[in-house]
C-alpha cells in the first residue's frame, strides 16, 4: 500500500486508520478530518514563539523513537498543557519526549483541539478528550508497527493535558460514540497514567476502581493543581489502585522538566518516573506474557 511521507511538525493527509502508519514522525490520528472539524480541517496551525501551538483542527501525533539498542517496547503518549487555549508543545511535549526516549520509551506527542481558544466551537469533554482517546486507540492499534507492546501504553499529561489524562483514565467513556471511528473496538484506556500538576477537570474521578496505575507529581506551592493531584491520589488509594505521589517543596505550577527551574528535585523528577515504571513492571516485557488487560 502507498505510504505518505510527512514532514516533522507539519500536518498533512494521513493514511486511513486501519492501514499501516506513514514512514514519518507525524501522523494525523483522525485521517483527513476529526469528527466535527471538517469545515476547518484545511486551516494551518499557528506557531507562537517557536514553542506554543494554536489553531489545531487536525489532531496529530509526533513520534520520537529511542535508539534501537535501548528500546524496551514501552510507549507513552504525552498531552501538553496550555489551559486549552494553546499547546505548550516544546517544554511540555518535545522536551520531556526526548528525555523519555533515553529510558528506551517510544513517545507520541499529541496535538489536540483547543476548547478555550478564541472562536473555538470545541469542548474539552467532547472533542479534546476524544482526541486523547483516539490517540490511545491509534497507538494500540499500530503498536506492532512501532515496536511497542499494546499492554504497555501510558498516557502522560501536564496541567490541562493532565485533565485529559484523568478524563480518559479515571472516568468512564461517554456512552455516545464518535461517528465513523473505525478503531472504536480498540480500548482507549491506557495501561498506566502520568499526571504532572493536573488541572481539576476530571477530578474527583467517577471510575477510580478501574483506573490504571498512576504516577502523580505537583508543586507544594501550586494553588491551582496541588489539590487535584492530592485528591486523585487519595481516591486511587481508597479504591485499591496503585498510585505514587510526589509533591515538591518550594515549587509552583508549570515546572515541566526543569527547563526554567534549577532545583535538583525538579531536574530529576523524570528519574523518579522511570524508577516507578520499572518497579511497576512497565519497562519489562514480562507484562506482555499475561492475558490482555483491555477488552
Amino acid at each position: 500500500m502507498r505510504r505518505l511521507f510527512l514532514p516533522a511538525l507539519a500536518l498533512v493527509a494521513a493514511m486511513p486508520a486501519a492501514s499501516a502508519p506513514p514512514s514519518s514522525d507525524v501522523v494525523a490520528i483522525w485521517g483527513r478530518a476529526a469528527p466535527g472539524s471538517e469545515r476547518r480541517a484545511g486551516e494551518q496551525e499557528q506557531l507562537e514563539g517557536g514553542a506554543y501551538v494554536h489553531n489545531v483542527h487536525r489532531p496529530s501525533l509526533t513520534i520520537l523513537r529511542p535508539r534501537s539498542e535501548h528500546a524496551n517496547g514501552t510507549a507513552i503518549i504525552i498531552v501538553p498543557g496550555g489551559g486549552h487555549r494553546m499547546l505548550v508543545f516544546q517544554n511540555e511535549g518535545m522536551v520531556p519526549a526526548r528525555i523519555l526516549t533515553r529510558y528506551g520509551i517510544t513517545v507520541f506527542v499529541l496535538r489536540y483541539r483547543l476548547a478555550r481558544e478564541p472562536g473555538s466551537t470545541y469542548t474539552i469533554e467532547r472533542d479534546a478528550a476524544a482526541d486523547a482517546r483516539r490517540a490511545v486507540r491509534w497507538v494500540r492499534a499500530h503498536a506492532a508497527d512501532y515496536g511497542v507492546s499494546p499492554r504497555r501504553i501510558g498516557l502522560m499529561g501536564f496541567s490541562a493535558g493532565g485533565e485529559l489524562v484523568s478524563l480518559v483514565a479515571d472516568n468512564p467513556e461517554p456512552a455516545h460514540r464518535v461517528p465513523d471511528d473505525r478503531l472504536v473496538r480498540v480500548s482507549a484506556r491506557p495501561d498506566f497514567q502520568v499526571l504532572v500538576y493536573p488541572g481539576p477537570l476530571g477530578i474527583p474521578a467517577t471510575d477510580p476502581a478501574h483506573a490504571p496505575p498512576a504516577f502523580i507529581a505537583a508543586g507544594a506551592l501550586d494553588t491551582c493543581c496541588a489539590g487535584p493531584a492530592l485528591a486523585l491520589f487519595q481516591q486511587l488509594q481508597q479504591a485499591g489502585r496503585p498510585a505514587e505521589l510526589h509533591v515538591f517543596s518550594g515549587v509552583g505550577h508549570g515546572f515541566n522538566v526543569g527547563v526554567h527551574d534549577e532545583r535538583l528535585s525538579i531536574q530529576h523528577w523524570p528519574d523518579r518516573l522511570a524508577d516507578w515504571m520499572s518497579d511497576e513492571g512497565f519497562l519489562n516485557a514480562s507484562l506482555d506474557e499475561h492475558e490482555p488487560r483491555h477488552p
